[in-house]
């Protein structure tokens, strides 16, 4: 499926995100935010109802209404879709759930080889076909570009390993270190999967796609070369689309932001210890950057938020190539009206023409 934003030129279609993924000119900095698809908004919990959000994800229109809840609210630049990076794993039946304050649950962790007769292929139109039949209604209805996502082979792995979230990670580096050809093995298959995935959401009408590797930064740099980077570099090398922006975020990632951006990404998601700066020093002009309030700011007396803000957009310096957004998702406990006045002091920001022409 074409998507418009993709050819703007032609349809007269234009939108600032796009814009700023190419590193083109545009008049105002695009902003959306992770995790905006629900959490803090009155009108998700209400249709999210109690049931599992991979149940909420398998209903296309549900999961359409609900991505088009902060488009309407905060007027952001872009739509994610309502979903989760388990969803494709979910689906081939390895056995996960997601439990509510939690996260990823595995009912039975990955151990040994034998655990790899549990992965097989992902076929999108069997196993995940309500994911394309969603982002094909958002094709129709969504008036900004709409941003399809997957969890990078390393973050994914992490859960299937350590059987929920881990900050300390301790049984995947074991096998990372200790079981090269398990692992390879490992990365390979979920490597496919999220390839699949990403494939199938960009035929069906995604404007970009964004990569979570959420805890590459939980790794030593140079493990991270050596075993995470050539499966991600893989995944956003097999893209059938290149003219689709390809998104690349984790947390903690400043040592390793080069490699981030060498795995083939268009633009690189910075969390909020990273200045922009100091992100732009480190991979130049060319890539976009994406990033980066700190979400517990949004916590904050309106004054606070108002200040974060504006140094952000100051460290950036006008840089066409920079989508406004958090370090990482909206708390659930925030004040859906922070987040409005966020984006209508970004949008107020007006960028220079373009001296180079």
């Amino acid at each position: 499926m074409e998507n418009s934003f993709l050819s703007a030129d032609e349809t007269g279609k234009k939108s600032d995100f796009i814009s700023a993924c190419r590193n083109e000119q545009h008049s105002r900095v695009p902003v959306w935010f992770m995790r905006q698809a629900g959490r803090s908004l009155p009108e998700y919990k209400k249709i999210r109802g109690t049931g599992s959000i991979l149940e909420a994800a398998s209903d296309p229109e549900r999961a359409a209404e609900i991505t088009l809840q902060p488009v309407e609210r905060y007027g952001v630049d872009a739509a994610i879709l309502f979903s989760d990076i388990m969803v494709p794993v979910h689906s081939i039946g390895f056995g996960i759930e997601i439990q509510p304050g939690i996260g990823p649950v595995v009912e039975n962790p990955f151990e040994s080889t034998e655990d790899l007769k549990r992965l097989r292929k992902l076929e999108p139109e069997i196993d995940v076909p309500y994911v394309g039949e969603t982002i094909k209604i958002l094709s129709q209805e969504c008036p900004v570009p709409v941003i399809g996502f997957a969890g990078a082979p390393f973050t994914v792995a992490s859960y299937l390993i350590e059987g929920k979230p881990s900050r300390s990670l301790e049984k995947t580096k074991a096998l990372m270190e200790q079981e090269s050809e398990i692992w390879d093995s490992l990365m390979n298959q979920l490597s496919d999967i999220t390839i699949s995935s990403l494939n199938h959401q960009i035929e069906s009408g995604a404007s970009a796609i964004q990569l979570f590797d959420s805890w590459a930064g939980l790794i030593e740099p140079e493990i991270y070369e050596q075993k995470v980077f050539p499966y991600s570099k893989r995944v956003l090398s097999s893209i059938n689309n290149s003219r689709v922006p390809k998104i690349h975020f984790g947390v903690g990632t400043q040592p390793i932001l080069h490699l981030i951006a060498a795995a083939g990404a268009d633009v690189v998601g910075i969390d909020s210890n990273t200045p922009i700066d100091t992100a732009r020093a480190k991979l130049g002009n060319e890539i976009a950057i994406q990033g980066n309030l700190d979400p517990e700011i949004c916590l904050q007396p309106i004054e606070i938020v108002e200040k974060a803000v504006s140094e952000i957009l100051t460290l950036n310096n006008n840089n066409f190539g920079h989508i406004f957004n958090l370090g990482h998702g909206v708390l659930p406990d925030t004040d859906p009206g922070v987040l409005s006045h966020v984006v209508e002091m970004v949008h107020s920001h007006k960028l220079p023409e373009r001296k180079d022409g």
